[in-house]
C-alpha cells in the first residue's frame, strides 16, 4: 500500500501542465551535476590504474578486479539507495550519500600503496554509483510524461563524470600523486551544500508506507523489472566496462601511453554522455523500445568489426566511438522506456534494481577481458560475446518490449 498526499501548488509539479516547471529544470540540474561529480568519484581508480601497477606490478586479472570492484559495489547499492529514495526522498538521499562518497576518495592518498588497500577503499568507493537511484525518480517525478525521455537523457549525461575522470585525473596524479582526491572532495563537499540548499522532492509524491524488503519484493515481482535490466545490463554494462577497461586495453593492444589510452577513454565517454539524451529525445517521439532495438543493432554490428582487431588506431577509433554513441543511445532509451512502464510509486525501487543490473552489466567483462587476453592474448572473444548479448537485446526489445505496458499500482 502506498499513502499519496494531494498536491497543493499545481504549478510547482509535472501534473500542472504539459511544460517543465522551473522547479522541474532546477532540480534536473542539481541532480546532473552531483551524479556527474559522484560518477567521477566511482570512476577514479580505473584511470590510475597503469600507474598503480608499475608500482604494485599486478597481474591483467588483478588489475581488472582492482577496476572492477567499485562498479560491483556500486551496482549492487542501487538497490536500496533506490527504495530509500522512494520512502525518504532525493531532498535527504543526495546529499547524504555524496557527504559519504568523500570518504573513500580521501582515503585513496594512503592506500594506493597497497593493493589490498586499495581493493577496500574501492569497495566503499561504490557508493559514488549509487546516486544514479536518487537522481532518476527524483527527475521522473518533476517532469511531465511528453518530457521525461529527454530529462532522464539530460540526467544521464552525469556519465559524463567517467571522461572528466579520463581526462583530469591522470593529470591531476602527475602534478601531486594527492592532488586529484583532495580536488575532487573538495568539490564533493561543495555540492552537499548546494543539494541540501537547492533539491526538492515533488509536492505529493506518492510516499511508500511498506517496509522496505516487501517494496524490493513488490518491484521484482514485475516482468517489466527484469526485462529493463536486461537491456540495461548490454546497453549501460558496455559503457561502464569500456569505462573502467578501455584505458588498460588501448595500453595493452595499442601501445598507448596511459595519458594518452585515458584521454581516448575520455573521448568514448563524451560520446556515451552526448548520444544518452538523444535516445531519451527520440524516445519522446519513436517508441523507446524501437529505439533501444536499432541501437542495439548497432552494437552488434560493431562488436564483430571490432572482433578483428583493427591494426590501425584510426580503423579502431571509428569504430569504438560509434560503438560509444549506440551505447549512449541505448541507455537513454532504456529508461524512457522505465518511465513508460512502471508504476510511478516503485520508480525508486525499480531503478535501484535496473540500474544494479546495469552496473552488474559493466563488472563482470573487465573481468572477462582480462582473462581472455590472459589466455588467448588476444580480446577477440569479449568483443564477440558482446555482440551476441547485444543482437539478443535487439531482438527482443523489438518483439516484445514494444507492447509492454505500465502494470497496474497499488495505492
Amino acid at each position: 500500500m502506498v499513502s499519496v498526499s494531494t498536491p497543493t501548488d499545481n504549478r510547482a509539479t509535472p501534473d500542472g501542465g504539459d511544460r517543465p516547471t522551473a522547479a522541474a529544470w532546477r532540480n534536473l540540474v542539481m541532480a546532473t551535476l552531483g551524479f556527474t561529480l559522484t560518477f567521477w568519484a566511482w570512476s577514479l581508480v580505473a584511470p590510475l590504474a597503469a600507474d598503480f601497477d608499475d608500482k604494485l606490478h599486478m597481474s591483467s586479472f588483478a588489475q581488472s578486479l582492482l577496476v572492477a570492484v567499485p562498479v560491483l559495489v556500486g551496482s549492487l547499492g542501487r538497490v536500496p539507495v533506490g527504495a530509500l529514495t522512494d520512502r525518504y526522498g532525493a531532498r535527504l538521499m543526495f546529499p547524504l550519500i555524496t557527504a559519504l562518497t568523500i570518504v573513500p576518495v580521501l582515503l585513496l592518498i594512503p592506500a594506493h600503496s597497497s593493493y589490498v588497500a586499495l581493493i577496500v577503499v574501492g569497495f566503499v568507493l561504490g557508493l559514488g554509483g549509487t546516486t544514479f537511484a536518487i537522481g532518476v525518480p527524483l527527475v521522473n517525478a518533476w517532469f511531465p510524461p511528453a518530457h521525461r525521455g529527454a530529462a532522464l537523457g539530460v540526467f544521464g549525461m552525469g556519465m559524463g563524470g567517467v571522461a572528466l575522470s579520463g581526462y583530469f585525473t591522470p593529470r591531476l596524479y602527475r602534478h601531486s600523486e594527492s592532488l586529484p582526491f583532495l580536488v575532487l572532495a573538495v568539490a564533493l563537499a561543495v555540492y552537499v551544500v548546494l543539494a541540501a540548499l537547492l533539491i526538492n522532492d515533488r509536492p505529493g509524491r506518492p510516499v511508500p508506507a511498506t517496509p522496505l524488503t516487501t517494496r524490493l519484493a513488490q518491484a521484482g515481482r514485475l516482468r517489466v523489472t527484469w526485462e529493463l535490466s536486461a537491456l540495461y545490463a548490454i546497453g549501460f554494462g558496455g559503457i561502464v566496462a569500456f569505462g573502467v577497461y578501455l584505458p588498460t586495453y588501448l595500453k595493452t593492444w595499442y601501445e598507448l601511453d596511459a595519458t594518452d589510452a585515458g584521454t581516448r577513454a575520455a573521448g568514448f565517454a563524451v560520446v556515451t554522455v552526448v548520444f544518452r539524451p538523444i535516445g531519451g529525445w527520440l524516445s519522446d517521439r519513436v517508441h523507446p523500445a524501437v529505439v533501444t532495438s536499432w541501437a542495439l543493432g548497432a552494437v552488434a554490428v560493431l562488436g564483430v568489426v571490432q572482433a578483428f582487431d583493427p591494426a590501425l588506431m584510426p580503423g579502431a577509433t571509428i569504430c569504438l566511438l560509434v560503438m560509444a554513441a549506440a551505447l549512449g543511445a541505448t541507455s537513454g532509451a532504456v529508461f524512457a522506456l522505465v518511465a513508460r512502464v512502471t508504476p510511478q510509486p516503485q520508480v525508486g525501487s525499480v531503478t535501484g534494481i535496473v540500474g544494479a543490473m546495469g552496473g552488474l552489466g559493466g563488472f563482470v567483462p573487465p573481468l572477462v577481458m582480462g582473462a581472455v587476453y590472459s589466455a588467448k592474448d588476444s580480446y577477440s572473444i569479449g568483443f564477440m560475446l558482446l555482440s551476441n548479448l547485444a543482437l539478443a537485446g535487439c531482438v527482443y526489445a523489438y518483439g516484445r518490449m514494444r507492447s509492454a505496458e505500465r502494470p497496474p499500482s497499488n495505492r
